[in-house]
């Protein structure tokens, strides 16, 4: 497997936001088939000295369950660099550089917030930036030539805003979406 479903957690919207959780899996959208998992919380204060942090995201965090909450508030979180070179560890099992493929929900969002947490750390982004790939646009094209919208034909399972459930959760749902466009 060399596609690689990527899911943060943040406490922004922007390109440079900090960064609360890092989940991610190896999966296959032609199958559906799902690999090895990565999963960190980080420390908000580490978080907070490489991204920036939003009012408006801080208070929606406030409003979601104790178990969403719990990704920003663990005392089992490490430091953003640390997560990140775990991240770089973990995506490595895929020897090939050119050959990784990582999506994110969002052709601003995922990929460019962890994105720019590399280069801030002054690290390179352990793919190659033609290997992006957008949630988004597969979820459009599900909907519009399927008739097939994630969100209601697929039920969710765990928590929702854990970043390691929503990146398998998302996996499924472009498989599903590939297999519908077969």
């Amino acid at each position: 497997m060399n596609h690689v479903m990527l899911d943060l957690e943040t406490m922004g919207q922007g390109n440079n936001a900090a960064i609360v959780a890092i989940g991610a899996v190896f999966f296959e959208p032609t199958t559906g088939e799902i690999g090895d998992t990565f999963y960190r919380k980080i420390d908000l204060e580490s978080a907070a000295q490489f991204g920036e942090i939003d009012p408006s995201t801080v208070l929606w965090w406030l409003k979601q369950s104790d178990e969403a909450r719990a990704e920003i508030t663990s005392k089992s979180a490490c430091h953003l660099l640390d997560a990140l070179s775990g991240f770089t560890k973990w995506i490595s099992q895929i020897e090939d550089f050119k050959s990784r493929v990582v999506w994110g929900n969002g052709s601003s969002f995922d990929n460019v917030i962890i994105g720019t947490a590399f280069k801030t750390a002054s690290w390179e982004k352990p793919w190659a930036f033609w290997n992006d790939r957008d949630v988004r646009t597969v979820v459009e094209l599900g909907r519009t030539l399927k008739g097939f919208d994630p969100k209601r034909d697929m039920p969710f399972a765990g928590t929702a805003h854990n970043a390691l459930d929503d990146a398998i959760h998302q996996a499924k749902y472009v498989s599903a979406i590939y297999k519908a466009l077969a």
